[in-house]
């Protein structure tokens, strides 16, 4: 079969990117060896979020008292969360199923391997193999947990997030190893579930990429809620002989020995390149990552690269973007270069996190004098009615042309308000703009036009 595009992957960088070309009128089809959306809706984004959810009802139950509302004990039943969280990624699944279909577009099972002149060849899981041509093919096959040489993964004392999400049954005790945002994530889940966790950082701070004040915060909040933390510490081994694990921590007074039924390995993501035909073709990497320009074109004519295989962010949102960009430019069009600057970055445990540009330590050290506003959720009605008041909202501009050089924001809901700061940004609005911006009362988003007035020296309820 000749088409005009192939794209190798169905996550939210290889489904959004097949959708975008079919609608300009290329004929497309996509190969995927396991299920339709990839890791993110069936082993990431999706299921984890109902996860969360599950947690957070649970959350709401046991402090039902605090909103004046009297309940029997409530009593998490493990099993049927996961399962809840199955069902939603397998109707997320099923959607892009029929968004192939109402667009026309082919679905080859199997793996796929790029060959040089414009093919792929798809191993189906009978062991057939078929080769299939393309003007344009679009690798798009994401990453995977990212194992650490001194903490193998066998699946069931030491895991990855996939595990995470089915185990047969709760963990007593659990370390997570990493607190970026699937650390974090499964930390709130599990802990607010009864498992006694404990997350060993290797950086000074957890979710080290956040704004310092965001972290800070966080570790508050996790040690309130009954998480153990240990910051500037590394595992050193663990020993999987007994019952449970035992776990040799490296810190800076000396080695601990933590002992827990499960280790979850949470210290990033690495790319899918391996396998795939690269070398072959001739498609050229550096450092993991498959090297492209702006608009996703490799080394090698004719063959583009999206999602988390180059070097962006490995997000989502940012796969999706890159897709339609990629796309956009093979049907001759003529799309923006992604603003890898204005890029969302959420994390979902609670309370949330949310960011975009840059942190304040980064704003000072790419030259800026700066205007910083914040403003607490402890002074917003609308948070001390609905019982959140953990978290604030921080804005940062440029002091001379009041440019919004970042946002971050911690606090119930925060994943749904940065969308206001991104296109702000997009727009070039001033702090001034923001400000004189009418916000709704009560609202959790008034925090923004505050924390702008805060950094002008005009805020009203603070």
């Amino acid at each position: 079969m000749n088409y005009d595009v192939i794209v190798l992957g169905s996550g939210p960088g290889g489904y959004v990117a097949a959708i975008r070309a079919s609608q300009l009128g290329l004929k497309t089809a996509v190969v995927e060896r396991e299920s339709l959306g990839g890791i993110c809706l069936n082993w990431g984004c999706i299921p984890t979020k109902a996860l969360l959810k599950s947690a957070q009802v649970f959350e709401y139950i046991n402090h039902a008292s605090e909103y004046g509302i009297k309940t029997a004990e409530a009593e998490a039943d493990f099993a049927a969360v996961i399962k809840r969280s199955r069902g939603v990624a397998d109707g997320m699944s099923k959607g892009v199923q029929f968004l192939m279909k109402k667009n026309k577009i082919d679905v080859i099972m199997g793996t796929g391997k790029v060959k040089p002149g414009n093919k792929i060849e798809v191993k189906a899981a009978d062991g057939s193999q078929k080769e299939y041509t393309a003007t344009s093919i679009i690798i798009a096959t994401g990453g995977r947990s990212r194992e650490l040489p001194n903490l193998k993964q066998d699946g069931k004392k030491v895991i990855g997030y996939r595990q995470a999400m089915v185990l047969p049954e709760q963990p007593k005790s659990m370390v997570v190893v990493g607190s970026g945002a699937i650390g974090v994530e499964f930390a709130y889940f599990y802990a607010t579930l009864g498992t006694k966790v404990t997350i060993v950082e290797f950086m000074d701070n957890v979710v080290p990429v956040e704004d310092e004040d965001v972290s800070k915060q966080l570790l508050r909040s996790f040690k309130k809620a009954g998480i153990e933390i240990m910051t500037s510490s590394s595992v050193e081994s663990v020993d999987t002989s007994g019952a449970g694990c035992k776990v040799q921590v490296k810190t800076a007074s000396g080695m601990q020995t933590l002992e827990c039924d499960i280790v979850l390995s949470a210290a990033g993501v690495v790319a899918n390149i391996e396998n795939i035909g690269l070398e072959e073709t001739g498609i050229k990497t550096e450092k993991g990552k498959i090297v492209v320009d702006e608009f996703y074109n490799t080394a090698v004519k004719g063959y583009y690269a999206i999602g988390d295989v180059v070097g962006g962010q490995a997000l989502a949102h940012v796969a999706s973007a890159e897709g339609i960009i990629c796309v956009e430019k093979i049907a001759g069009h003529k799309p923006e270069p992604l603003d890898y600057n204005n890029i969302p970055g959420c994390t979902y445990c609670s309370p949330e996190i949310a960011s975009v540009g840059y942190t304040e330590k980064a704003a000072k050290a790419a030259g800026y004098e700066l205007k910083i506003g914040k403003f607490p959720f402890s002074a917003s009605g609308k948070a001390s009615a609905a019982g959140a008041k953990d978290g604030f909202v921080k804005l940062i501009f440029d002091a001379k042309y009041g440019e919004l050089l970042g946002a971050h924001m911690i606090g119930a809901n925060v994943t749904e308000m940065i969308a206001e700061i991104v296109v702000a940004r997009k727009l070039e609005t001033t702090g001034h703009e923001m400000i004189k911006s009418v916000h709704p009362h009560p609202t959790m988003s008034e925090a923004i036009m505050e924390a702008a007035a805060d950094a002008y020296g005009e805020v009203i309820h603070l």
